[in-house]
């Protein structure tokens, strides 16, 4: 029983419960937002240089991949640092870590932060709630100094949760640290890579992801490792600055439409296992490829039959998309489960495309850019 996979909700369905006091917006930022910012450094080198030193350079954090469902790196907070593993998660915003006075039983199984030993903690009486597809996570907000690889952020906004839903006992990492939009933040503040990027720590305001059935996946921060991908990236506008999200023309099995026949919204969310969808396509989809649901609601397939399923094709911005069933079937101690399922929001393009797909995320230009991955 692959309890992994009830972790696919996670990032789409949050809801917060707090309204957070109104901050002005820099120059910076609303330029940003804007789309404008990338042409506005490309026009004033002085201000490029400002924003990215001479001596800057992209820094790559490796990934572990638990059996292809879960990607996740190291981080350390505080001062000094106490360790934990994340999902860098491109479909949410915050950053949160289990509290050392969190005393739910998904918290018992994780490495926790003691705020009583980092002399650079700084409290606040503010109480966050993120409420997910299958559970929620209740904590407090605090600042303090987090470190990804090389890249030191002071006074970055986190939560530290205090009660867990029972579902997150079983996932293989301590904490999430959210890569979406700053309007995505249910706190009000600013997310990691928000922070690296006006603190003057990378030399380009863009993040890359290289996800693999090996042991070589990485993040890159700060610009893009070309040794991961053959070809050109294909660059495609981010349609609603939140999620990074996109339009997609068109998806097909055996050429035939199954979805977005006129166009539809997707999210590239490096925090979803599966490719998500409308249920009526899914469900079709489920018949076609022979899924049978089980009495836990994951669809399994003969494992025998995988070589004779269709390719799915998903086309964006004109270009075709290949994902073929050997991607799309997960075979785990000889048992094929299918790697759709249903979602009521935009379509969900998760791990199962990014593994074929490498995928850079343009924040300068506001634009997600795509190319075939090397295979590993």
């Amino acid at each position: 029983m692959r309890l992994l996979l009830l972790l696919v909700s996670v990032t789409i369905a949050q809801a917060l419960v707090r309204v957070p006091l109104m901050r002005s917006k820099s120059l910076r930022r609303r330029l940003q937002e804007n789309g404008r910012l990338g042409d506005l450094l490309a026009r004033v080198p002085d201000l490029y240089r400002k924003y990215t030193p001479e001596d800057q350079e992209a820094v790559t954090e490796p990934l572990v991949n638990y059996m292809d469902n879960e990607y996740f790196g190291s981080i350390s907070i505080g001062t000094p640092p106490q360790e934990f593993s994340v999902v860098f998660d491109t479909g949410s915003a915050n950053l949160w870590v289990p509290s050392a006075s969190c005393s739910s039983m998904a918290c018992s199984n994780h490495r926790r932060f003691n705020p009583q030993l980092s002399s650079t903690l700084q409290s606040t009486d503010e109480t966050v709630s993120i409420s997910y597809g299958t559970g929620s996570m209740k904590g407090a907000l605090v600042y303090d100094t987090v470190r990804v690889g090389s890249i030191v952020t002071t006074k970055q906004g986190l939560i530290l949760s205090e009660s867990e839903s029972f579902f997150l006992y079983y996932s293989h990492f301590d904490g999430i640290l959210g890569l979406g939009y700053p309007s995505l933040s249910v706190s009000g503040t600013a997310p990691v890579f928000d922070n690296m990027w006006s603190e003057g720590l990378i030399p380009e305001d863009i993040f890359s992801v290289y996800l693999s059935r090996g042991d070589n996946s990485a993040v890159v921060f700060g610009g893009i490792d070309d040794s991961h991908y053959s070809g050109r990236l294909h660059w495609v506008p981010v349609t609603h600055q939140r999620f990074w999200q996109i339009t997609i023309d068109s998806i097909t099995l055996n050429d035939q439409v199954y979805a977005c026949q006129d166009g539809c919204q997707a999210i590239v969310d490096t925090g979803t296992s599966v490719i998500a969808g409308n249920p009526e396509a899914i469900g079709q989809i489920q018949k076609d490829i022979g899924a049978v649901a089980d009495v836990y609601g994951l669809y399994h397939v003969t494992c025998d039959h995988i070589g004779s399923l269709p390719d799915m094709t998903i086309t964006i911005d004109g270009m075709k998309y290949t994902v073929p069933a050997a991607a799309y079937i997960s075979q785990v101690s000889g048992s094929c489960s299918s790697g759709f399922q249903t979602t009521s929001g935009p379509w969900i393009l998760g791990d199962i495309f990014i593994r074929e797909y490498f995928v850079a995320f343009d924040r300068s230009n506001n634009r997600v850019g795509f190319a075939l991955a090397v295979k590993s």
